[in-house]
């Protein structure tokens, strides 16, 4: 019989945090079905008008002629179903299914997601409240597995430790199609830049150092910088979870600089996890993060589904308008012969090579965005015959049995396309005049990245 999630249920769900397009809630009921689950429910626009609509694919002409390969994926008349086959069918394939949780759909009734908006209201950032709502109108939430946790059982009730991390794009983009005025962007991360536009917009309150191809660059001692990075300016790129319950990070909406309070609230928490004294197990955590991610790879499978957009957002453009069949309006405000004579190349590809372009370029998006779930708990030899990975910390002399999960894998929609262009160019705009103009004071101290010139 199919589970329906009633009103009555909605006291079962907790917030958990929020990223851009969804909230998510944690199970906190006795019900064996839920229990180790979480709840992804998208957001809706606080000013967007209603748009359902019935027995209708939910994907366009185009979208599923570009998705054609995944059929359950264009087939869909249900929002929901066509996240989860695009996550199982298009980003599982890539990044390896062992690493990707689709989870399952359930349905629910709108008084129970009325209720939920209600309820989490208060513990939502105000940005995140004022921006967007829970989409009531939704008859179906993914459910999966609760990613700082690990399965029921399988941890032997000992103390599981987890860290989000949101790495940001790994490689410097090298594409021919890039403008000269925009050249940069060929030697400042993307991170870097609109780190400048975010705090121009007061969406932060300081630059963090945290620089996305120390964490790609298979370096042990870089990635552990890039995790001190992290720790020290958390915004909405690192988070930690003990048992479950957040310990460092925000909900949603970002936090501000690491300060000695802080620090100190969440050296107290690692005891239990962390053998060594006071005052040495945030540092050994952050050794064994830097540890996993060397010794795990898992980052080089995502670096490799990044840099399917090979040509830039500058290039894929003109790819997309060629796919729409439509006039170019960025070809329309060029003025130098140069940068005509290159777009042409592009618009004169078959259509097909314009569909392969957008296609890529849309799968990096949600590569470029997604978070990295590392989950752990403190292990033996007894444990060796586990299905999981398993990693020494020699500082402490400990081994722990650990997961990565990739999460928010979200399908990006074919008319982003154009938005994604308008941001990358404010970008860029706003970071030069930072610069002054000057390219030299925005390449940071590391740059190099295996790969890099692919």
């Amino acid at each position: 019989m199919e589970v329906k999630l009633e009103k009555k249920d909605a006291d079962d769900w907790v917030y958990r945090g929020e990223g851009a397009a969804n909230l998510v809630l944690a199970y906190s009921g006795s019900s064996p079905a839920f229990i180790g689950k979480v709840m992804r429910i998208p957001k809706v626009g606080r000013n967007a008008p209603s748009a359902v609509v019935q027995n209708q694919p939910v994907l366009t002409e185009q979208e599923r002629l570009l998705w054609k390969e995944a059929k359950e994926m264009v087939a869909s008349q249900n929002k929901d179903a066509v996240e989860r086959f695009f996550t199982e069918l298009v980003m599982g394939p890539l990044l390896g299914p062992k690493y990707v949780d689709a989870g399952v759909l359930v349905r629910v009734s709108g008084e129970f997601l009325k209720c939920i908006e209600e309820k989490v209201t208060r513990h939502r950032p105000s940005l995140r409240v004022d921006a967007a709502k829970v989409d009531v109108e939704r008859d179906y939430v993914v459910i999966m597995s609760d990613h700082t946790v690990f399965p029921h059982g399988s941890s032997k009730r000992r103390p599981c430790i987890s860290v989000e991390i949101k790495p940001k794009c790994g490689f410097l983009p090298l594409s021919s199609f890039i403008a000269e005025e925009n050249a940069v962007k060929k030697y400042t991360t993307r991170f870097r830049m609109h780190q400048a536009l975010k705090l121009n917009n007061k969406d932060i309150s300081e630059i963090s150092k945290y620089n996305p191809l120390d964490l790609f660059s298979g370096s042990k001692e870089r990635i552990h910088k890039a995790i001190e990075d992290l720790f020290a300016t958390p915004q909405n790129n690192f988070r930690v979870f003990l048992n479950g319950s957040l310990i460092l990070g925000g909900l949603g909406g970002g936090t501000s600089k690491t300060n000695t309070i802080t620090k100190q609230s969440f050296e107290d928490d690692l005891k239990g996890v962390i053998q060594p004294t006071k005052g040495s197990r945030t540092a050994s955590f952050m050794q064994l993060i830097a540890e996993t991610v060397h010794h795990s790879r898992v980052l080089d499978q995502l670096l490799d589904v990044q840099k399917l957009d090979h040509l830039d957002i500058e290039g894929a453009i003109h790819a997309y308008y060629n796919f729409l069949s439509r006039p170019c309006t960025v070809c329309m405000n060029l003025n130098e012969a140069k940068a005509l004579h290159a777009c042409k190349s592009l618009h004169s590809i078959p259509m097909d090579e314009s569909l392969k372009i957008v296609k890529n370029y849309l799968i990096a998006a949600t590569a470029k965005d997604c978070s990295m779930m590392i989950s752990f708990v403190p292990t033996d030899d007894v444990d060796a015959g586990s299905q999981y990975s398993s990693v020494h910390m020699p500082s402490t002399n400990q081994k722990f049995t650990y997961k990565v999960n990739f999460i928010d894998l979200d399908l990006k929609r074919l008319k982003t396309i154009e938005d994604y262009y308008e941001l990358d160019q404010k970008i860029v705009k706003c970071y030069s005049q930072v610069a002054g103009g000057d390219h030299r004071k925005c390449v940071p101290a590391s740059t190099k990245v295996r790969g890099a010139a692919n």
